[in-house]
C-alpha cells in the first residue's frame, strides 16, 4: 500500500479553509445572498475569499456598499475599481433623506451614525430582500462584536438580540429562517487584525492606499489626527489649521471621525511588523466609537453591522 503524505496547514490556511466552508454554506443555504463591501481592508480579504471559494465560476451574489455620503474619496475609487476589476456587481446605496437633511458627523453624531449607516443598510437590505447578508466583521475588534454568532440571526426588523442566537458547536451552522428573519453570516469571526494583514500579505492582495503611510494633510483634534479629505467640507476651529504629517489609518470610517496614526509603514510587510508592535486596538480610531459605553451595542441591537 502506497503511503499517504498529506500536508500540514498552517494557520493562515485553516482560517481561510474556515471562511470559504462558511461562505458556500451560506450560498447552499441562503435564497438571495449578498455581501457588504466597505472596500476597507476586512471586506477586501472577504471579497477574495469569495473568489477562492467559487471559482472558476463569478461569486454568486452582488457587493453591497453603504455610503454614508462621508467617504473617502479615494476608498470610493478604490471601491469601484475593485468590483470592476473582479466581475461583481456594485450595489450602492445611501439614505437620500438623510442626504437632503444635510446630516454630518460633525453636528449630528450619534442621528448621524443611526440615519446613514443603520437606517441605510436596513433600507437597502428591504430593497433587495436579502437573506444571507456576508459581512467581515471579527469578534476581536470590539466587545458587542465578540459576542456574535457566525450564522446570526436578524429579526423583521434586522434587530439583533444575543439571547436569541443559536449554540454553534463543533461548526454546526442553523440556518432555518422563520419569515421575516434573516442571517448576518461572518466567516471572518475567528481573525485577528494581524491575520488579515498577513493574510493579504500572503495572498498579494491589494487593499487601498489609505492602509499605507504616505504624506497627507491633517489636523489634530482632541488627541486625534484627521485628514483633511475634503477641504471644502471640513469646518476647521479656532487655531486650526492642515499640517502634512506621513500617516495611515488601521480602520476606516467616515473621514471626520475617523483617526490616522503617524507612521513609515509604505508596504505590507512593515504594516504586519508595525501591527505586531502596536499597543493600542484598531477601533481606537473610531472616534465614534467614544460616544459612550454601550453606544455599539445598541447600534448593533438596532441592525448595524
Amino acid at each position: 500500500m502506497a503511503q499517504q503524505t498529506t500536508r500540514s496547514l498552517s494557520h493562515l490556511d485553516w482560517l481561510e479553509a474556515e471562511a470559504i466552508h462558511i461562505l458556500r454554506e451560506g450560498v447552499a443555504e441562503g435564497r438571495n445572498p449578498v455581501m457588504l463591501f466597505s472596500a476597507g481592508k476586512d471586506s477586501t480579504v472577504l471579497a477574495h475569499l469569495a473568489i477562492r471559494a467559487f471559482y472558476p465560476s463569478p461569486p454568486p451574489f452582488p457587493l453591497l456598499h453603504i455610503d454614508s455620503t462621508w467617504e473617502f474619496r479615494s476608498l470610493l475609487a478604490f471601491r469601484d475599481a475593485f468590483a470592476e476589476r473582479h466581475g461583481f456587481k456594485l450595489v450602492v446605496y445611501a439614505n437620500e433623506a438623510g442626504r437632503a437633511a444635510g446630516l454630518n458627523p460633525f453636528d449630528h453624531g450619534d442621528a448621524y451614525t443611526t440615519a446613514m449607516r443603520t437606517d441605510a443598510l436596513k433600507q437597502a437590505l428591504d430593497r433587495g430582500g436579502y437573506d444571507i447578508v456576508f459581512g467581515g466583521a471579527r469578534r476581536d475588534e470590539e466587545k458587542s462584536r465578540a459576542k456574535e454568532r457566525i450564522f446570526s440571526v436578524r429579526n423583521e426588523h434586522h434587530g439583533w438580540d444575543p439571547r436569541q442566537q443559536r449554540p454553534e458547536l463543533w461548526r454546526i451552522f442553523n440556518t432555518r429562517l422563520n419569515k421575516g428573519q434573516s442571517l448576518r453570516v461572518f466567516p471572518l469571526s475567528n481573525w485577528t487584525e494581524t491575520d488579515i494583514w498577513a493574510y493579504a500579505l500572503s495572498r498579494g492582495i491589494e487593499l487601498a492606499p489609505l492602509y499605507f503611510a504616505e504624506p497627507r494633510p491633517v489636523i489634530e483634534r482632541n488627541g486625534a489626527l484627521i485628514v483633511v479629505d475634503d477641504p471644502a467640507r471640513l469646518p476647521l476651529r479656532p487655531g486650526e489649521s492642515a499640517t502634512t504629517e506621513s500617516v495611515r489609518f488601521r480602520t476606516l470610517g467616515c473621514w471626520p471621525v475617523t483617526a490616522a496614526i503617524r507612521s513609515e509603514a509604505r508596504d505590507l510587510a512593515s504594516v504586519v511588523r508595525e501591527t505586531l508592535t502596536a499597543g493600542a486596538s484598531e477601533r481606537q480610531g473610531r472616534l465614534s466609537d467614544r460616544e459612550g459605553a454601550g453606544s455599539l451595542e445598541r447600534q448593533k441591537r438596532e441592525g448595524y453591522f
